[in-house]
């Protein structure tokens, strides 16, 4: 119960700091306040990926520095046909996924699904893995948004806001004890994006 107790703990806190990021209308101080708050629940919160000792929770994690090229408002467009997916967790599990339509961010030459969760009770899944996976970023792919559990930067206008520079590696980086979904086919690309969390700094 007290683990419970703490997983929902940790969901509250992204939550409340996603809820910050949506207030702030300058993108550039949004970030420094999510990176400081990510920051503080890796150091601090009992739910905390990274393990005791870890010399990342005195350092902070590592990010690109901010890049407003990074920052797209686009339409989420319908997909051609009903698509759903299971995909391999990173470990015994599995997670479900049905295609919610696809977005384009035509200055970096992406075009990128969005997905919907079956897991969590439903959320806005939008993964990438691109060119930097496996060298600059961690080699699974990351985490852009995931509203099941709170990563969400919003809508404006009836746009989707999609910034690469709210990157992040999933809790599976960091620890086995994490099930990840990994990014599928069309949220993997060879296009180096050197925005977000990065393995080094």
């Amino acid at each position: 119960m007290v683990a419970e107790l703490g997983v929902a703990g940790w969901r509250r806190a992204v939550n409340e700091l996603y809820a910050d990021v949506r207030r702030e209308r300058d993108p550039a101080r949004a970030h420094a306040r999510w990176r400081a708050g990510r920051d503080e629940l890796f150091r601090t919160h009992p739910q905390s990926p990274l393990p005791a000792g870890d010399p990342l929770r005195d350092s902070g994690l590592p990010y690109w520095p901010y890049d407003p090229a990074l920052r797209f408002r686009v339409p989420l467009r319908e997909p051609a046909a009903p698509r759903t997916l299971t995909v391999p967790g990173t470990s015994d599990g599995s997670i479900r996924l049905r295609l919610l339509g696809r977005v384009r961010l035509a200055d970096l030459g992406l075009e990128l699904d969005v997905w919907w969760l079956g897991q969590y009770g439903g959320g806005i899944f939008l993964p990438l893995r691109d060119g930097t996976a496996g060298t600059e970023s961690y080699g699974g792919g990351r985490y852009l948004l995931d509203t099941a559990k709170g990563a969400d930067l919003g809508e404006q206008d009836g746009l989707l806001v999609v910034d690469l520079n709210f990157l992040y590696h999933p809790s599976c980086r960091y620890s086995s004890e994490w099930v990840c979904p990994l990014a599928p086919e069309g949220n993997t690309s060879r296009v180096p994006v050197h925005g977000g969390e990065r393995l080094h700094a």
